[in-house]
């Protein structure tokens, strides 16, 4: 491609020159050019060639040169721009009109040829020029667009990572402080909440991929409801209820649990919890639903009646970032149980 626009197309745009400018000029004079000197077209034609490997570069520098101006989308920049290529083009057409007609001694040049050589060959570079005017203006629109994306999602990238650096502090600690009530108690059973909990911490470092099967978030879940299961009361009923049919559908880790763990933090009351998750047309249906006294309000546990704490106001902002507008989050305090539903659109 860079042989054709450095070789080829210089040749080309003199000869569309050279029969556009005989065409005009033939038609003012009625002259007919198959019928002149064939030495005298020759000259014409070599000299419009070889000024056209000059010529189609001028539109080129003169984009370089208006780019490196502060002021170059103003109006009057623009008018300036086309006034400085115009009155260039007019000074070498009037030399080379002259010069060919010196070399094909057809001297000396009307005022009419001059008019007529100037005027075309003004609004093919002026053309040429608002062409590639055109394309650099395009070209750096798309730049721009693409380094404000990337940007955008360079920031949301940094604040997810932030997201999740508040995240596993918070679960660190309710895990640690369950391994080390347990420590008291059973030795060998600490062994194993031990080793369930560094399959979480390896899930949590090294399976951190851009979205993962459902049953990896699944499994995840299920070692950290016994892990829970260790540090709670015998009287807790727990209630779970994973469907068969999750297994491959991608989605982004670490979302659910925050639901999870808000209920072992606050079940109280009848003492129950009931985790479901269920597969429906558009996507995920996980539900949990936790005991509370039935004389706590939920502004009492989540202020202005908004989710709050560090796992749940993360995974509210975690999910328009990751899913925007294609996710359902509420929170509800009935009676004496609290419900928290999420729905996402795989």
């Amino acid at each position: 491609m860079k042989f054709f626009w450095k070789y080829l197309f210089p040749p080309l745009y003199g000869l569309v020159f050279y029969t556009i400018l005989r065409l005009v000029s033939d038609l003012t004079t009625e002259d007919k050019f198959w019928e002149r000197r064939w030495q005298q077209n020759a000259i014409e034609i070599s000299t419009c060639i070889l000024v056209s490997f000059g010529l189609v570069r001028i539109p080129g520098y003169f984009v370089r040169k208006f780019q490196k101006r502060k002021s170059r989308n103003k109006a009057w920049m623009v008018f300036l721009e086309f006034g400085e290529i115009l009155l260039i083009t007019m000074l070498i057409a009037t030399a080379v009109s002259s010069l060919d007609h010196v070399l094909s001694n057809d001297y000396p040049i009307g005022i009419d040829d001059l008019v007529i050589v100037n005027v075309l060959m003004g609004l093919f570079i002026l053309l040429h020029y608002a062409i590639i005017r055109g394309n650099s203006f395009i070209q750096a629109f798309i730049e721009q667009k693409l380094l404000l994306e990337k940007i955008t999602n360079d920031k949301l990238q940094t604040e997810l990572k932030f997201l999740k650096a508040q995240y596993h502090p918070h679960f660190l600690f309710n895990a640690l402080n369950t391994i080390y009530f347990q420590m008291d108690e059973n030795v060998g059973e600490a062994k194993k909440s031990v080793e369930k909990f560094s399959e979480l911490l390896r899930y949590q470092l090294y399976d951190q991929q851009q979205t993962v099967p459902i049953s990896q978030e699944i499994h995840y879940l299920q070692n950290f409801i016994q892990l829970q299961e260790v540090r709670s009361s015998e009287k807790l009923q727990l209630a779970v209820h994973f469907d068969g049919k999750l297994n491959g559908q991608q989605i982004y880790p670490l979302l659910l649990l925050p639901l999870v763990e808000n209920a072992f933090k606050y079940v109280g009351g009848h003492y129950w919890i009931r985790i479901e998750a269920l597969l429906e047309e558009e996507g995920l249906r996980f539900s949990v639903q936790n005991a509370v006294p039935a004389e706590i309000s939920i502004g009492d546990r989540f202020p202005a009646g908004k989710p709050g704490g560090i796992g749940l106001e993360n995974l509210q902002r975690r999910l328009q970032l990751l899913y925007p507008d294609r996710h359902v989050f509420r929170v509800e305090k009935k009676e004496d149980r609290f419900i928290a539903e999420l729905l996402l659109n795989f």
